[in-house]
């Protein structure tokens, strides 16, 4: 489809599809460890455990759904991305309220493993539908949109109404924390078992929201279908013969693609920082920072407003600068966060400051990610949603191995935190912003020498009735369509 047969409806009901999603991954990184810690009184390692379960779940069901959403051919006239998208929303909604409500069941003497049992299985089948609704909607943008600068649009409006979802969230939950207060000003301004009914509500509150935008997107969008040949590979009714120079990539071939392994580190970065900074932000501004506990509302919030501030002004970046170094300029505000907090111990309300900076950076980063993910797949849309689940693959496991391995270096052996634990989440909070916005900033280096492009050569398969030819691609050959019964391949 045109780009401009794509009007700004159609965009914003595409941009809504991931709203879900995106409310409870906010709750998921930013809440979960702080409320089995601090709430359900688990220990600091049991914790990450869950967490680290969740994350390598995942990791494995990315790629895996990515895999099958490419090949599979969806249900009937649905389409196969929004069939995808349906069974993963459907999944989240009926195993996320169990995260947040304590083990049916469970007393005062339950031990605490029967509790990790428990939640297990709820997580993992919130992981494997929080997988199949983000690749399913990724894998939708090259096939919405073709130019550079209208996947970076696109990617835009999405990141904007994950701001709006993030916004939602700290919004909700600074308004119950007050009203928990309000009805009752005994309430201490530390976590405990008293603040359970807080998060369920929460919990159940972004669900019915976001179930309503899930409905806007399936009514909303609509999904060109697609007929299978022999060989199971996907194909347009109505194929763009304008890319018929271009060579038919499927799964296999992205792992002889040195600009897949490029675009896969440094997405693993950036999501490294943005979701780690997110989870550890509560414990920071509690542990460290010593806090009254609405700022574990009220901070994040301020972070996603100004990422949504800055969002505003990418596709006019990029647009001038490119995509690279938008997202080097990207870096700076995150460096700047990094050495705010290593060198301002004792922030207080300075810490607003901070946020502003951490919010805008990882806004744009994240944005030209995807971006980069949405370049590189370009017209090979047949194997789009293996790529993104790929890359979510990395990211996955990285952030729940980063986890476990912070929980595992925590330094208290109490459920309270001890002197230790104030500086350990501001060395935490400087490494996993500062530390991987360097490490990002090298492989980005490496683009600006080893550009984002496809670089080898493969083999194209055109069918023609129930015969199938195979056509080799050495250097520049040039191609012509030959329409005649149904075939469509030739070259001379």
């Amino acid at each position: 489809m045109p780009d401009s047969a794509l009007p700004v409806p159609r965009r914003l009901a595409y941009a809504v599809g991931h709203f879900l999603n995106d409310l409870c991954a906010c709750m998921w990184f930013t809440y979960l460890l702080v409320y089995y810690h601090s709430v359900l009184s688990f220990r600091d390692t049991s914790a990450g455990l869950l967490l680290l379960v969740g994350q390598i779940a995942d990791g494995v069901a990315t790629p895996l759904v990515g895999y099958e959403s490419d090949r599979t051919r969806g249900c009937g006239s649905y389409g196969k991305r929004k069939t995808w998208h349906l069974i993963g929303t459907i999944s989240v909604l009926v195993s996320f309220p169990f995260i947040f409500n304590p083990c049916v069941g469970c007393g005062v003497g339950t031990p605490q493993w029967v509790g990790l049992i428990y939640f297990m299985p709820f997580i993992i089948v919130f992981q494997f539908g929080w997988a199949a609704t983000q690749i399913s909607h990724l894998s939708l943008i090259p096939e919405l949109v073709t130019c550079e600068h209208a996947k970076v649009e696109l990617t835009a409006y999405r990141y904007a109404f994950t701001v709006v979802a993030n916004i939602t969230v700290y919004g909700v939950a600074w308004l119950l924390f007050h009203f928990q207060h309000a009805a009752d000003p005994s309430v201490a301004d530390h976590l405990s078992q008293v603040d359970i009914p807080v998060f369920r509500d929460l919990a159940l509150i972004v669900l019915g929201i976001g179930a309503i935008f899930s409905v806007i997107f399936h009514l909303g969008t609509r999904e060109r279908v697609q007929y299978r040949d022999e060989t199971g590979e996907g194909h347009r009714l109505l194929p763009d013969l304008s890319s018929s120079t271009r060579p038919l990539l499927l799964w296999k071939h992205w792992f002889t693609e040195p600009s897949f392994y490029q675009v896969a580190f440094l997405y693993m970065c950036t999501r490294l920082i943005v979701n780690l900074s997110q989870t550890y932000i509560s414990m920071f501004l509690i542990n460290s920072l010593l806090l009254p506990k609405k700022y574990i509302a009220t901070i994040p919030l301020v972070i996603y407003i100004s990422g949504f501030v800055s969002s505003l002004a990418l596709k006019p970046a990029s647009k001038r600068i490119g995509t690279t170094m938008t997202y080097f300029l990207g870096l700076m505000p995150i460096l700047g966060f990094a050495i705010w907090v290593l060198l301002d111990q004792q922030m207080g309300i300075r810490v607003y400051g901070a946020a502003i900076l951490l919010g805008s950076g990882s806004a744009v980063i994240l944005v030209m990610s995807l971006s980069m993910t949405a370049n590189l797949i370009g017209d090979q849309t047949q194997s789009g949603a293996f790529v993104y689940g790929a890359m979510s693959f990395t990211d996955k496991v990285a952030n729940g191995l980063a986890v476990m391995l912070i929980q595992g270096l925590y330094p208290c052996r109490t459920l309270v935190c001890c002197p230790e634990c104030m500086w350990f989440y501001h060395v935490v909070m400087v490494t996993v912003t500062g530390g991987v916005a360097l490490v990002a900033g090298f492989c980005l280096c490496t683009m600006i020498f080893w550009p984002i492009r496809i670089r080898r050569h493969y083999s194209s398969i055109c069918t023609y009735s129930s015969i199938t030819l195979t056509i080799q691609f050495t250097g520049r050959l040039r191609r012509k369509c030959l329409l005649a019964g149904g075939l469509l391949c030739g070259q001379v």
